[in-house]
């Protein structure tokens, strides 16, 4: 069994909202099928750490997810800024049973053991112009705190999956780090940025955290390999 992590999928196989039109995205449906089933086994499972689908709608979402269902392993799902379907847990998992969608599991508020460590995180926030964005930054540094503490206690090292970056070109969102240090965690992986801008992406060890860049665009639409080797650390 193996883990791999790929995020900002940015599917719209339900909509007319194909990422095709952007540089380097042409095909990428079909670049990203192709890459997954070469290397992702059944056993496998592959954490998305958001920006998944750009339906409106949970409903809207079902060509997407049955797209996903469709390929190899279990899939663990974080959300992204650009996730409006996301809804409660429970209407979600009912979602995907009335449709037979039964690969996927939610990564909200707890953890996941996959592949010898403890699968944890959420979405971030890294904004801080407003009295909301300073309520929303707050509520995911308590929830990021809640889901390392559930991965601890399944006696596995934690590796955290955020949808924004902690650290980006010159900024450090101050709450989301201290949280990381505060639990002693040691590797971050992330999305949210594409483009010319992963060039100036945060990427390898940063204040004893090594981050990793995992967006769809940025890793060539291949999931990458978590390994427990490298998810080890002391904590």
């Amino acid at each position: 069994m193996s883990l791999y992590a790929i995020s900002d999928l940015h599917l719209s196989l339900g909509a007319d909202k194909s990422m095709d039109i952007f540089a380097g995205w042409g095909n990428y449906v079909q670049k990203l099928e192709r890459n997954w089933r070469d290397i992702v086994r059944g056993e496998d499972t592959v954490v998305l750490p958001g920006d998944i689908s750009w339906a409106m709608k949970l409903e809207d979402t079902l060509a997407d997810f049955t797209f996903l269902q469709g390929l190899p392993g279990r899939k663990i799902l974080l959300k992204g800024n650009h996730d409006l379907w996301w809804n409660s847990r429970a209407k979600m998992d009912a979602f995907f049973a009335a449709h037979g969608l039964n690969s996927f599991m939610i990564l909200h508020n707890d953890a996941v053991p996959a592949c010898g460590i403890g699968v944890c995180g959420t979405r971030g926030w890294f904004a801080e112009e407003t009295a909301q964005d300073r309520k929303l930054l707050l509520r995911e540094a308590g929830r990021l705190n809640t889901s390392i503490l559930a991965a601890k206690k399944t006696g596995l090292p934690p590796v955290v999956f955020l949808h924004y970056p902690p650290l980006c070109a010159g900024a450090r969102c101050d709450e989301l780090m201290d949280v990381l240090h505060a639990q002693g965690i040691t590797r971050c992986y992330y999305g949210h940025i594409h483009g010319s801008a992963a060039r100036r992406a945060v990427c390898g060890l940063r204040e004893g955290i090594e981050f990793t860049l995992v967006s769809c665009d940025a890793i060539k639409f291949t999931p990458m390999p978590v390994t427990p080797a490298q998810a080890s650390g002391i904590y």
